[in-house]
């Protein structure tokens, strides 16, 4: 699959570049997807939720009345979660929500999301972006001369360029990556991948290991 290659103005240099069928040009395995999505959204999760549970109450443990007599039902403690301010039943627990995910599922994912964006036509290939210093408004320039104001955009980078990264951070609906830290999730969430071309010889670097 051939794309046109655009300059950081958006203008079309007049080249093109092949996208590996190796990695673009796969069937999507959408049960993949499904699951390093699902495995990045369980490690997002702090796990920290509690509740107190009977033991835990701090409130008095005489016994609140007798056991007969009282023609209601016996009670031996205020803890009990029957009564207002009682311990909680089957309350939430800390608890660990990640889980194990083998690295040929994961690379399978990755190329998925790709080729389902390639699919989809939602690539541009940039030549190069270089901004002299950190500007939110260059950044924004760069946006709407590639007409994509106000959707959801990816930037994948070879390396961290400081000035890129400050100048896109405060803008919504926008994010910057280098190819190494790409992920399924960030992939399926944007509505356009723009890889620059450096970067596309450094994802099919990493896929081929």
């Amino acid at each position: 699959m051939e794309v046109i290659v655009y300059n950081s103005k958006g203008e079309d240099t007049g080249k093109k570049v092949t996208l590996p069928e190796e990695i673009f040009g796969i069937e999507p395995n959408q049960h993949a997807i499904y699951l390093d999505v699902k495995q990045h959204l369980a490690n997002q999760r702090q796990g920290t939720h509690k509740s107190k549970e009977r033991a835990e109450n701090a409130h008095s443990t005489r016994k609140i009345k007798k056991q007969k007599g009282t023609g209601g039902a016996r009670a031996g403690s205020i803890k009990s979660p029957v009564f207002v301010g009682g311990g909680t039943i089957f309350g939430p627990r800390p608890r660990d929500y990640s889980f194990k995910l083998n690295k040929k599922v994961k690379a399978l994912a990755r190329k998925s999301a790709l080729a389902v964006k390639a699919q989809a036509n939602n690539i541009s290939v940039i030549d190069n972006i270089t901004l002299e210093a950190p500007r939110t408004k260059d950044y924004v320039q760069f946006l709407n001369d590639l007409n994509l104001t106000g959707r959801k955009t990816l930037l994948i980078l070879p390396n961290v360029d400081t000035n890129v990264v400050l100048s896109s951070r405060n803008i919504q609906k926008t994010k910057v990556m280098t190819a190494a830290q790409v992920n399924t999730y960030d992939l399926m969430n944007a509505d356009q991948l723009l890889i620059s071309e450096e970067a596309l010889s450094t994802l099919q670097t990493l896929f081929d290991k």
